[in-house]
């Protein structure tokens, strides 16, 4: 959980850095690219390749190429046709998508999870509501192949690490392998060269981004994802919204409903205590 909480607290400043430095300014799939790649760099002096089991390696490959190298592809994109709080508000979905897929690939439904997942939905939209036309749907559906990407890779790595007795720091660097063939690959075909970092501060947000966000995030968040239940994982990725929004009001000024900022991170925090509470009484005395 407190890896979790942690991840949570970084990454609420990664939002606003990729609005306001980085999106319409610096090619999608280089910055996505770029990203992968550090992150990789911090994870490749860890791998044991000698012990590695091949089938595992290629799995982590899988999962990263989905969670990391598909995800970014459609995420960087959605900033292009939304605002920082319309992609936090659009993200909404995610626990549903987690709850969903874990049912799915266990051939069972689970309405506890199901029912946390939703409150934890109604609390995100609390925060920020407001009509959607046509002009946003192209972004909405961005952020929602961001958000299943994203879903699929946390529900896939968890089950794959509960069956594999690895210490996940050694084995993790083929995760960011599997994402960087992904974005090398996008970005080859798709990139725009010519639309390259320009000044100190790009540079620098992407360093931060590569290095700290998605090198040391992703491993702590996907570690924490294998220490909780899914209930629990679905809130979680929910109360990014709130930490996302008062970051970019804290420190960019950006106009907010305080209100509902409040009104919805209590309905979350209302979720999460649920989630706790009937998975205590499943447990059998």
């Amino acid at each position: 959980m407190l890896y979790l909480i942690a991840v949570t607290l970084l990454w609420a400043f990664s939002f606003s850095l990729i609005g306001v430095y980085l999106a319409g300014q610096v090619d999608a799939w280089f910055s996505a690219f770029i990203r992968i790649a550090l992150a990789t760099c911090v994870f490749l002096p860890f791998l044991k390749l000698t012990v590695m089991p091949k089938l595992l390696a290629v799995k982590l490959m899988l999962i990263g190429a989905v969670q990391l190298g598909i995800m970014y592809g459609f995420y960087y994109h959605a900033f292009l046709f939304l605002s920082v709080p319309e992609v936090l508000l659009f993200t909404v979905m995610t626990p549903l998508y987690i709850t969903l897929l874990n049912d799915l690939l266990e051939r069972r439904f689970n309405l506890k999870f199901l029912v946390v997942a939703v409150i934890a939905i109604l609390g995100a939209v609390a925060i920020r509501y407001q009509g959607i036309d046509g002009s946003f749907v192209l972004g909405l559906m961005l952020v929602q192949g961001a958000n299943l990407c994203f879903a699929m890779g946390q529900v896939s790595y968890k089950r794959l690490m509960h069956t594999s007795a690895v210490e996940q720091q050694s084995v993790f660097g083929w995760f960011f392998i599997g994402a960087l063939m992904v974005s090398a690959t996008c970005f080859a075909v798709f990139g725009d060269s010519s639309r390259l970092p320009s000044n100190s501060i790009q540079w620098g947000v992407l360093i931060y981004l590569g290095l700290v966000a998605s090198g040391l995030g992703y491993f702590a968040w996907n570690k924490g994802a294998t220490q909780v239940d899914v209930g629990t994982l679905a809130v979680m990725n929910n109360m990014l919204i709130p930490a996302g929004i008062v970051v970019n009001i804290l420190i960019w000024n950006r106009d907010a409903d305080i209100t509902r900022l409040a009104l919805g991170g209590g309905i979350m925090m209302i979720a999460l205590w649920l989630n706790q509470r009937l998975k205590v009484r499943s447990v059998p005395s």
